[in-house]
């Protein structure tokens, strides 16, 4: 038989054996076995023997195989739990270290339970951050069953695949994200909540109630405690808040239309500064932007119905003084009218306006907004008509440094020094220059009029005469002047001439010696703005020049001067200025008379 074992243990097996086998021969002897029956036995127990050892063999075998199916299975687990954890040590790094099946069974049960435990600790990370991230999800998206679109979140059993580093590393990145989204979406939602309350606010609504019907959360705007940040919570801010902000443009506009009335109502009864006071904290919306609407209640509905029922009350006020103000109204007219230079539309005249009302033939409100109608075109026709209006007072600016000019020139002292000369020489400067501007004025102003006229097929009138026919009548006047002045010059030439010739033959003749001349003025006289004016002096009769028409000159001579304009103002819009005879006879009547009053029909 074969020996199993150390050397010394077969050894002592062996001596053992061949103890009970001589044993057992002895006795055979003693017995008188035959050698058949010895040799039939020795089978029967080598048999034996070989029996146990082969179930020996075959149990040890199995053995063998369990061990090495565990050793596989263990190593499969630690595989597939460093597959799984994303560890980089691999099964074959134990097979190097360890020999025998039951050594490698030894080193990989720590191992695996090792790993097991680390499976267990990542598995709570995972679970925790899946817990917060559906949290998070369900916060953003109102609904439970919500599924981020970037990262598809299962169940945890199916995540056991992959628990690794870089996962874990994606979930708490994904985490971050949900965060920060609902940071943001928390400070969004607060800023319409907060938008909200100050709409509510100026437009005198419950807050409660109206961010109630969005969502009831939104009621308490605290950060700590629970409000609704979902998309569906963000999208009925936004419309509450259009909504809101639509309701407060038609309540300003509403106001501002109201508030127009009241204005025009104020004006008309002259209502005291303390029945205006009332609604000075209302009258604030008509300077301010919609935007810059802020102030608690100002665009409430009782706000609103109070500033209507002022202007009702006003106007039921109205109705009882409507006669006064058709007449205040007039007056306003006229006065536009009168800095304008243009006359009033003579059908709202006081005379038939009071006519009209005490007759009863003509609604008082209708005479008062035909009033209104008037003023309207009057202070748009002053408008149209700025522009000539300012080069007219330009024109007779000028006129009134040629009147002064010319004082000044007639005045023998006006070289003498003395108080003022000095101011009046650089004033007579500043004349000479805008003298020499008059008639590029006067041309440019009859162009730009006869414009005007064209382009509203109607006559530009100026108190009444048509303007063109006034600068014409201007211009022909000023050629007159400069005629007789330059005739006054020529014969005072020959008279200059025949003196000297007089003196030449007879010899000259001493003039007297003036006596007291210090005490004689130098012809000047202060003004207000500290210069010294020319004292008027009245011109010989064989010195005397026309005098220039303007249309200030005109205000004297309404009563027959402008009868006769009025009636050339009638003429068709070709016609440009009378004839030079004509001129010239109207201007003669007029020159006649010393105090520039039209003769007696």
């Amino acid at each position: 038989m074969l020996a199993v074992g150390s050397p010394f243990t077969s050894l002592r097996t062996s001596s053992s054996c061949n103890a009970l086998l001589r044993e057992l021969q002895q006795i055979w002897n003693d017995i008188g076995e035959s050698e058949a029956d010895k040799d039939r036995m020795l089978l029967e127990l080598e048999m034996e023997c070989l029996e146990v050892y082969r179930r020996k063999v075959e149990e040890a075998a199995n053995a063998k195989a369990r061990l090495h199916q565990s050793v596989a299975l263990k190593e499969a687990e630690v595989a597939t739990l460093m597959a799984a954890l994303g560890e980089l040590s691999s099964p074959s790094q134990i097979e190097k270290r360890s020999k025998t099946l039951k050594e490698k069974l030894a080193s990989v049960t720590p191992l695996v339970e090792e790993l097991m435990k680390k499976k267990e600790e990542r598995l709570k990370q995972f679970a925790d951050i899946k817990a917060q991230i559906e949290k998070f999800s369900v916060e953003i998206s109102g609904y439970s069953n919500h599924l981020n679109d970037h990262m598809n979140i299962s169940t945890l059993s199916l995540e056991e695949t992959d628990l690794s580093l870089r996962k874990l590393n994606e979930y708490q990145t994904h985490l971050c994200t949900l965060q920060k989204e609902k940071s943001d979406r928390l400070h969004k939602v607060l800023e319409h909540v907060s938008e909200v309350h100050s709409l509510c606010s100026v437009l005198g609504l419950d807050f409660g109630q109206t961010v109630s019907e969005v969502h009831p959360s939104l009621e308490r705007t605290s950060v700590e405690q629970a409000t609704n940040i979902s998309n569906r919570t963000l999208e009925g801010l936004e419309h509450t808040i259009l909504t809101l902000k639509t309701e407060r443009k038609t309540r300003i506009q509403k106001l501002k239309d109201i508030l127009t009335s009241l204005f025009e109502l104020w004006n008309l009864m002259d209502s005291s500064h303390d029945e205006k006071r009332k609604f000075s904290r209302i009258t604030s919306i008509m300077r301010v932007s919609e935007t810059e609407v802020t102030e608690p209640g100002l665009l409430s509905t009782e706000t609103i119905e109070q500033a209507s029922a002022e202007v009702e009350r006003l106007t039921q006020l109205k109705a009882g003084r409507m006669k006064q103000l058709v007449l205040k109204r007039r007056s306003e007219l006229e006065e536009i009218c009168r800095m304008a230079h243009i006359e009033a539309d003579p059908s709202t005249a006081p005379e038939k306006s009071n006519a009209l009302i005490d007759s009863g033939l003509l609604d008082p409100s209708e005479l008062l907004a035909n009033i209104e109608v008037q003023i309207v075109n009057v202070k748009e026709e002053a408008t149209s008509r700025k522009e000539i209006m300012d080069r007219v007072d330009r024109w007779l600016s000028a006129c009134e440094e040629e009147k002064w000019l010319e004082e000044y020139n007639q005045d023998e002292n006006r070289y003498n020094a003395g108080r003022g000369s000095h101011v009046n020489l650089k004033r007579a400067e500043r004349a000479r220059l805008s003298v020499s501007k008059i008639p590029a004025i006067v041309d440019n102003l009859i162009n730009r009029t006869l414009a005007w006229e064209d382009e509203r097929k109607t006559m530009f009138l100026y108190d009444g005469a048509r303007l063109v026919a006034i600068l014409e009548d201007y211009k022909l006047s000023r050629q007159q002047r400069e005629e007789e002045k330059r005739r006054h010059r020529d014969q005072k030439k020959l008279q200059d001439m025949l003196l000297t010739e007089k003196e030449a033959t007879y010899g000259s003749k001493p003039s007297p010696r003036r006596s007291n001349s210090f005490r004689k003025t130098n012809g000047y006289r202060a003004n207000g703005n500290g210069s010294m004016t020319p004292t008027p002096r009245r011109n010989s009769v064989g010195g005397a020049t026309p005098e220039l028409l303007t249309p200030r000159s005109y205000s004297g001579r309404q009563n027959g001067y402008f009868k006769e304009m009025r009636r050339l103002s009638t003429a068709p819009l070709n016609f440009v200025a009378m004839s030079r005879d004509d001129t010239m006879s109207y201007a003669s009547i007029y020159e006649g008379s010393d105090t520039g009053s039209p003769p007696q029909s």
